[in-house]
């Protein structure tokens, strides 16, 4: 096989991994939430766990790019494509903490709690997920039109996070005594908000690599 089609089936498995390891934190961030909204201290726990096969899973993709690099010599967009790898992953990994965060802050709440987690926690679970699935297809398709719907798809995660924060709030200011519990969830959405901004870095890298051009689809 000529060393340039060698170059590029290598590429593909490697950003295969790439979607491979976006699939995990994925399902890292749905179970932690899920724990969160039935004080599952056990599903918790194994988001916290898995944690550790994606940093693992990171590290080994980081050292096939860096390796692909040394091996291949790569110039122009293939070197460019290499790079963006890495800041993907990285973001990736991220993503993978913030929703180990969650898990914590399921177990610190406990499973006998009283008070309701509320719904619209959930629902900005599931918009995140559906901004990483747009991200995961403008990557593979290196889709510019694609990852720019993810300014707009970012901005409606961060309403919903400003609006949950100011329900918290209100709730603070009438029962004090439920300040644990208004902390916890306002962090577990802080960390929502957080995993939804990673994925808009995995939009921001994606138009790079193929307009050369830094864009800021968080402004």
């Amino acid at each position: 096989m000529p060393s340039r089609e060698q170059f590029h089936t290598e590429l593909d498995e490697l950003n295969e991994d790439i979607v491979t390891l976006a699939k995990h934190t994925e399902k890292g961030l749905r179970n932690a939430v899920d724990a969160l909204f039935k004080q599952d201290i056990e599903l918790a726990r194994k988001v916290i766990q898995d944690d550790k096969l994606i940093d693992k899973q990171e590290a080994a993709i980081n050292d096939k790019t860096i390796l692909l690099i040394a091996k291949q010599q790569p110039v122009a967009t293939d070197l460019r494509r290499l790079i963006i790898a890495l800041r993907v992953v990285t973001d990736i990994e991220r993503m993978g903490d913030n929703a180990k965060n969650i898990a914590k802050a399921a177990i610190r709440l406990g499973n006998h709690n009283v008070l309701s987690v509320p719904p619209e926690l959930q629902t900005m679970r599931d918009m995140t997920l559906s901004m990483l699935e747009t991200s995961m297809e403008a990557f593979r398709g290196e889709d510019i039109l694609i990852a720019q719907k993810l300014s707009e798809m970012d901005d409606r995660v961060d309403k919903l996070y400003k609006h949950i924060v100011s329900e918290l709030l209100t709730k603070t200011a009438t029962n004090p005594d439920q300040i644990q519990y208004v902390m916890q969830i306002a962090f577990s959405a802080r960390y929502i908000e957080r995993f939804a901004d990673h994925i808009t870095n995995i939009g921001e890298s994606i138009l790079f690599l193929v307009k050369g051009e830094i864009v800021d689809l968080n402004d």
